[in-house]
């Protein structure tokens, strides 16, 4: 099972992938209808596909850079320079985070410097989700990633090699509308899929939908949040 990338759907993937391929430095490459900025052991994927707007309605989740070659200003200032910007007046108050949006108003966050929780986690440092401790507990089984915190409604994982975190904090509570145009995009062998589809039943996935290629299951995970089981080719 290999967690391949966090899917947006987007109005202009194009712009969207050339933005975040800008600020991390990746090539971008066709997949499966969308564009993939592929990651690594150490840092997760993003795709984008062709799809709805961020609407009113907030976002069940969103990116955290962290320090890493830049600080954050240069951070702050390399993601301005390819279409983001800062929301709300522009002030980004000392030791704090920096609240921005991509070119197609997806929100994300610039880590302040010394953040000590992302220290080491490179420049894709966490993906943040709303979601109960029960669905961080099953993300790190799905995965089989340690979870590296737990305090409270907060949870964390984290691939045993080190790199992005995967994050859940308290429950969602927004409408429906627009809440499954992000999503985790898994991957497995052909020869394991239909092991992997019962695994993940088993482990508390409602099955969504199945594609008429049969090589690809909707899901959606313990707080509803839709993701994708696919076979590698």
């Amino acid at each position: 099972m290999h967690l391949q990338s966090v899917t947006f759907e987007s109005p202009d993937p194009e712009r969207d992938a050339a933005f975040w391929a800008s600020v991390l430095g990746r090539s971008p490459v066709e997949d499966s209808g969308g564009i993939l900025l592929p990651g690594s052991p150490r840092q997760l994927g993003l795709c984008f596909t062709i799809g709805p707007a961020h609407g009113k309605e907030d976002n069940r989740l969103h990116l955290h850079l962290s320090e890493d070659a830049r600080n954050q200003w240069e951070s702050i200032d390399a993601c301005r320079a390819a279409g983001g910007r800062l929301k709300g007046n522009g002030h980004v108050p000392k030791d704090s985070y920096a609240v921005m949006a991509d070119p197609v108003n997806d929100e994300f966050c610039v880590i302040e410097d010394g953040n000590k929780y992302l220290d080491g986690c490179g420049p894709l440092g966490e993906v943040t989700c709303a979601g109960s401790p029960r669905v961080g507990h099953f993300w790190s089984e799905v995965l089989g990633w340690p979870l590296v915190w737990e305090q409270g409604e907060e949870t964390a994982i984290q691939s045993p090699a080190g790199g992005t975190k995967l994050a859940w904090s308290g429950e969602w509570s927004g409408p429906v509308i627009g809440g499954d145009r992000q999503y985790f995009v898994l991957t497995v062998d052909s020869d394991e899929f239909g092991g992997e589809v019962e695994r993940l039943l088993a482990l508390g996935a409602s099955a969504r939908d199945r594609t008429d290629a049969r090589d690809e299951v909707g899901f959606s995970d313990p707080a509803g949040m839709r993701f994708v089981l696919r076979q590698r080719p």
